[in-house]
């Protein structure tokens, strides 16, 4: 009986990981079974898990508990493939939760030993999972998605596989995919935690917000632990800050931050909420905290803006310094930051080194709609305004539509003379949230003044050219002769179901593969070109309770 029960408890453990990670996009595995000895009898962590049921989030204290124990399990047992994946799992939902990238490089090290130890092809799944896991972590998803589609391939009915496959697909903007694994995770696991939470990421980025509402709302009500019940929260006050409801939001962020204080996801976003309100000095030391809790490049690029939009120009120039220290510092732990540092460059840098990262980024296959927007918006910013419109509208094709996409979208729209579809961009976006940015808001309101009103019967063009499928064409200084042929390009790994995913060459041009809504992905990767740079949804919702 002593046998059983202790394999029991390990299950128990890794399932509740799972749920601890959810707040910062991270999943880790889930054991299948134990063929070395019997562990000891199960410490602090695992009797909250046996205690609250599978899917209950460990704490910061519950997290270190475990990886005590499993570390000292190690010490008498270095050859055990269970524990080691165990204790990378576990290194890897504490560096979420406590935005400690140094964790990676232990979760990495713990989760390599476990795959020597039993090889991912003879069935070790956990470990695999993990290391799924821990390139989403490090934003780096066609690899993650490699890792999870070889467990589902070989056990399809392993849960812990699709979790991981969501983030995955969603990183790469394979929005149809990932809806799909979101429904055979409800297959398999229906009305969990981690399941609802998902199913709010995978309905928000299909245009369903209501769906993704209700779905966080049942997730929070459903969670058994504070950890697990402040990440629903926080989940619930983003979807309020994205229909710009600031107040709504930081009642939410607040009920986070009291279950599960100095939870640094919330912390930014009550600072990005009360700067909103006008309470900037509340604001300000939020976002303080949240750098000094985890010190990630976008909470100092936030706060830089902020600054800016106050005139405190001193200030908003450290910050801006910050953020590119910041992302070097993570680069050591092979988490990229490049999206973050693109979105400085366009605004605060060189706009050419924003493409540069960019373009490399889409060569990678991440094509999701935030590298569109801030792809199209850094080409506008290199005086390539109408090369940038093509992936501004990929970003903005109904689904998901920020209120920043579509001021970027209005605003390049604007400087090529199409008033009516700028015009009506930028009214949408200050609709959507009229708090998006310190910065473009203020921006956004005068381009709306000066455009004024539509002209009698209705302006000309109201939508634009729509995204096409059909290659960009080069930029006229690179000659035909140096871009690489259609037929000498390598395809990356198939997606599942026919949805292809074709990693463009250097040159740039992508071949059609199965339709969603953004992923049609035919545009050449932008090369450089020029120096120049221009210039510049409501049902009633739950309390933020979450009761």
């Amino acid at each position: 009986m002593k046998k059983r029960y202790a394999p029991l408890a390990r299950n128990a453990v890794i399932a509740s990981l799972v749920a601890g990670a959810v707040a910062t996009g991270i999943v880790v595995v889930g054991i299948a079974g134990d063929d070395g000895p019997p562990p000891p009898a199960p410490g602090p962590a695992a009797r909250t898990v046996l205690a609250e049921g599978p899917g209950a989030a460990l704490s910061a204290a519950e997290l270190s508990a475990l990886i005590a124990g499993q570390e000292h399990r190690l010490a008498g047992s270095p050859g055990d493939h269970l524990s080691w994946a165990v204790l990378g799992s576990a290194y890897l939902a504490q560096g979420a939760l406590l935005g400690d990238r140094t964790d990676f490089r232990r979760a990495e090290k713990a989760l390599r030993r476990s795959l020597e130890a039993l090889p991912g092809e003879k069935g070790n799944a956990d470990a695999q999972l993990g290391m799924a896991a821990l390139a989403n972590a490090r934003r780096d998803f066609a690899t993650a998605r490699r890792w999870a589609e070889s467990v589902r391939a070989r056990s399809p009915e392993q849960w812990t596989a699709y979790p991981v496959l969501i983030d995955a697909y969603s990183g790469l903007g394979s929005y149809g995919a990932a809806a799909k694994a979101l429904r055979t995770l409800e297959k398999l696991r229906p009305r969990t935690v981690q399941t609802l939470m998902r199913g709010s990421r995978v309905h928000h980025d299909n245009g369903h917000h209501e769906d993704a509402e209700a779905l966080a709302d049942e997730a929070s009500s459903r969670s058994g632990g504070k950890a697990e019940r402040a990440a629903a929260q926080y989940r619930l006050g983003e979807l309020a800050w994205n229909r710009g409801e600031p107040k709504e939001a930081a009642a939410y962020f607040d009920t986070a931050l009291q279950l599960e204080p100095g939870h640094h996801p919330s912390l930014a976003g009550r600072g990005r909420a009360a700067a909103a309100l006008g309470r900037t000095d509340d604001a300000l030391r939020d976002y303080r905290a949240a750098i000094e809790r985890a010190p990630m490049p976008e909470y100092a690029l936030q706060a830089g803006e902020l600054y800016e939009s106050l005139g405190m120009a001193g200030e908003a120039r450290a910050h801006y310094e910050k953020v590119r220290r910041l992302a070097a510092k993570a680069r050591k732990y092979g988490v990229s930051e490049e999206l973050t540092l693109a979105r400085y460059e366009a605004d605060h840098g060189l706009a050419k080194a924003a493409v540069q990262r960019l373009a490399q980024e889409w060569r990678r296959g991440h094509r999701n709609a935030h590298v569109s927007d801030a792809l199209g918006w850094a080409l506008y910013r290199a005086g390539r305004a109408q090369e940038g419109l093509k992936y501004l509208k990929r970003a903005t094709t109904p689904g998901l539509r920020s209120a920043l996409s579509l001021y970027h979208q209005g605003e390049i729209e604007r400087s090529l003379g199409l008033h009516g579809p700028a015009r009506r961009h930028l009214r949408e976006a200050l609709r959507l949230n009229p708090y998006f940015s310190p910065l473009l808001v203020p921006r956004a309101k005068r381009a709306v003044s000066v455009l004024g009103n539509p002209p009698p019967g209705g302006p000309v063009d109201v939508e634009g050219e729509p995204w096409t499928d059909a290659e960009l064409p080069p930029e006229d200084d690179e000659p035909a002769e140096d871009r690489e042929p259609a037929e000498d390009r390598e395809d990356s790994s198939r997606r599942p179901d026919g949805d292809a995913s074709r990693q463009p060459s250097e040159s740039g041009s992508a071949r059609p593969r199965e339709r969603d809504s953004r992923e049609s992905e035919g545009a050449r990767e932008p090369g450089e070109t020029r120096d120049g740079e221009s210039s510049t949804t409501g049902s009633r919702r739950p309390s933020p309770s979450g009761t």
